[in-house]
């Protein structure tokens, strides 16, 4: 029975020698990395646009003058134009890019996986992103991220002639994530916990990999950084403590309400699109960028863009303004629903740092800590990967001694969601996609032709 076992074992450590002399193999290897290497230049270039873009509406518009009127034109009309060309030549774009990957990573044909993730669309979706923020939208880069690094990964994946599609899907997304925040950790339980809910063993070596070569590239071009900077902000106190379970379970509460407000209104707008897909996409972007623009007029132009600088400010003790996180969050949804590309993890940090803080001043505790915390009881309740948020939030911060308080935060904040929430944002999002890709085919094999209707 030994023997019989150490043969079977010599037998096996000789295939797996063997394939790996195999040329075919190494060239499979050689496109993968070659794609993992390209995901981390393309989320640096990508990074350079969004903020070169964001920092031209704040010089343009974000004035004392007579110009901080001006986004009241210049925002609606840029959504219209943005959700016509979204529409029109990118269809599948629209929205954070997450639901598309996971939507792809249940289908079995290339062809219907083209339709969410290629070539062709991380070019408009980088565009088009970008394009969003040059005209003021409450969106963030990170998330389109996911759907160019899977995009990347897949075309790379046809170059090489490899066959895992859903494992590389899941590495281009993980890979995305560690080069937009320059957070390995994070992007790897983002796989785990929020694509891959059947997450197999077998892909871990795909996935750190691709995480490892696409950290490495943002790694050489950018140099080390933590992207909020680093907090030593900690829970000691009891006070700390009250604003621990505070944060969770109101920051959880106001994350479900986003996601199930978004959930509606989308559904709600896809029905308004059915007779009429362009007059209708470009009537809702219009009133959508209408929303953002009155908003971010009257705050003085703070809820335009990612928010980064407003929460970076609160994690760093400068109390936001007891209504920065109100216009924020309905900025941020209005620009969600609005039919155009554009992610959400940035605006949600910032809604949730804006909230931690208030929060933080009304009870009078550290105004640091409290937006940390509200940043991972906000964000965990908007996607309900609490996981996610606590890794990604203490890798951006750098601040390890804050473990225990942000995990509770995020769990909190994750239960109080599911209980006001029941569907995972990005999952249920998913399968709306999966149903225009089903209308699409059905349509096909009809012989009509037709575009599906986005999100």
């Amino acid at each position: 029975m030994a023997q019989a076992s150490r043969r079977r074992s010599r037998a096996g450590l000789l295939r797996r020698s063997t394939a790996l002399a195999r040329p075919r193999q190494w060239r499979q290897r050689l496109v993968f990395w070659f794609g993992a290497l390209a995901i981390g230049v393309t989320s640096v270039a990508f990074a350079w646009l969004a903020d070169g873009a964001q920092h031209l509406f704040s010089a343009a518009f974000v004035r004392d003058d007579w110009r901080r009127f001006l986004p009241l034109a210049v925002t609606p009309a840029g959504f219209a134009l943005l959700a016509w060309l979204a529409l029109r030549y990118f269809p599948g774009s629209q929205g954070s890019g997450i639901p598309q990957a996971i939507a792809a990573r249940h289908v079995r044909q290339d062809e219907e996986r083209s339709w969410f993730l290629s070539l062709r669309m991380v070019v408009g979706k980088i565009a088009l992103t970008t394009g969003g923020l040059l005209f003021g939208a409450s969106i963030g880069r990170e998330g389109p991220t996911v759907q160019v690094g899977a995009s990347i990964m897949l075309a790379a994946a046809r170059k090489g002639g490899m066959a895992q599609a859903r494992g590389l899907i899941l590495a281009g997304s993980a890979a995305g994530i560690a080069a937009a925040f320059n957070t390995p950790l994070a992007g790897i339980v983002f796989a785990i916990e929020e694509m891959g809910r059947s997450y197999q063993s077998r892909t871990n070596g795909v996935v750190l990999s691709a995480v490892i070569i696409a950290g490495l590239a943002s790694l050489a071009i950018v140099g080390n950084y933590t992207y909020f900077g680093v907090s030593d902000a900690a829970a000691h106190d009891p006070l700390d403590w009250l604003l621990v379970v505070i944060c969770g379970i109101v920051g959880g509460a106001l994350g479900a309400t986003f996601s199930l407000a978004t959930l509606k209104i989308t559904r709600r707008v896809r029905r308004m699109r059915t007779h009429d897909p362009v007059g209708r996409t470009v009537i809702v972007a219009l009133a959508a960028g209408m929303v953002v623009a009155i908003i971010g007029v009257a705050t003085g132009g703070q809820t335009f863009g990612t928010g980064y600088e407003q929460a970076r400010a609160a994690i760093e003790g400068e109390a936001p303004s007891a209504l920065y996180f109100v216009g924020k969050f309905v900025a941020s949804l209005a620009s969600t629903v609005a039919g155009i590309p554009g992610g959400l993890f940035a605006p949600s940090l910032s809604v949730g740092a804006g909230l931690g803080g208030t929060l933080g001043s009304l009870v009078g505790g550290d105004i640091g800590l409290a937006a940390i915390l509200g940043m991972a009881g906000y964000f965990a309740g908007v996607v309900q990967a609490p996981m996610t948020a606590f890794v990604i939030i203490l890798e951006m911060t750098g601040n390890h001694g804050n473990v225990i308080p942000l995990m509770l935060a995020s769990m909190l904040g994750y239960g109080v969601s599911r209980l006001i929430s029941p569907e995972p944002l990005y999952h249920a999002l998913s399968r709306l996609f999966l149903a225009d890709l089903i209308r699409r085919q059905r349509a096909d094999d009809a012989g009509a032709v037709s575009r599906p209707d986005p999100v």
